[in-house]
Formats: C-alpha cells, structure tokens, sequence
C-alpha cells in the first residue's frame, strides 16, 4: 500500500509540473475549432506573465473562415494576434501539431504591439473563453461593423 501511494504521488508531482510548462513560443497546436473550421490552427507567439492576469499566452489562429465584408473575398482566414488566459486555452487545445523556433511575423507583433500598449494604459485585457467562442465573438463584431467589442 505504501509503495502504491509513493507512485501516485510521484505521478501526479510529474503531470503537475509537465502541465505547469506544456506551452513555449512556437508551437502550433489543433483545438477545438468551429464546424466550418476543422483544419485551423493555432499557433503561440508570446508567454508573459502579469500579476494582474497572470500568465498571458498570445495566440495567432489560421485557417478560419470569417464573414468579412472588407476584405476582397469575403472572408478573413486568420487572427493575428489573440491574448488568451492558460486556463482558457487549456480548455481549447487538443493535441500539439508542430514546434519550431520560427519567431512571429511583422503582423503577429504589430497585433501585439498594439495590445501591449492599450494593456499598459489599462484599456486592453485578455480572453477568458474557449478559442471557438473568442472566434464567434469576433466575427459577430466584424459582421457587424463594430471593432470595439
């Protein structure tokens, strides 16, 4: 009996410090995507850490289909930069896809550049909600003309 418990305790301290640092820079991982969206992906750009938030993790998400009236087609297939909570997160990806050191692009930092300034003036937060919701919700805005919500 002792030597059953020592185990599931050294099992969980493993899973528990493995969960702690599951996310780096560069990963691009599948999630739980709308219907219309199965091949998206998400990639991570950015990890910090705030004491107001705690942990920030930027996201970019490709290969969505988005009502998108101002763009030529019709349609936006990706999100530039998204400021997600890890529990959120947790809640969304489902397997880990791909890991590179590939930095983020001009767009990605530009996105969060601006988040990043808007956050320190105390007028940007982060998203609380699975990645398909903050998908939904973005696309109710731009359907609807308002980039404020």
């Amino acid at each position: 009996m002792k030597l059953y418990t020592l185990i599931v305790g050294i099992l969980l301290l493993f899973s528990s410090c493995t969960k702690k640092d599951q996310y780096r820079a560069g990963q691009e991982w599948n999630y739980k995507t709308r219907p219309t969206e199965k091949s998206s992906i998400l990639k991570i750009l950015k990890i910090e850490e705030y004491p107001e938030t705690g942990k920030v993790i930027h996201i970019s998400i490709s290969g969505l289909n988005i009502k998108d009236t101002s763009s030529t087609t019709g349609i936006a297939d990706k999100f530039t930069h998204i400021p997600i909570s890890e529990e959120a997160l947790d809640k969304s990806v489902t397997t880990l896809k791909n890991e590179t050191d590939k930095k983020p692009d001009s767009l990605e930092m530009d996105g969060y550049s601006y988040w990043k300034r808007e956050f320190d003036k105390g007028d940007a937060g982060i998203f609380t909600v699975p990645v398909s919701e903050i998908i939904g919700s973005m696309e109710k805005s731009i359907v609807a003309g308002d980039y404020t919500k």
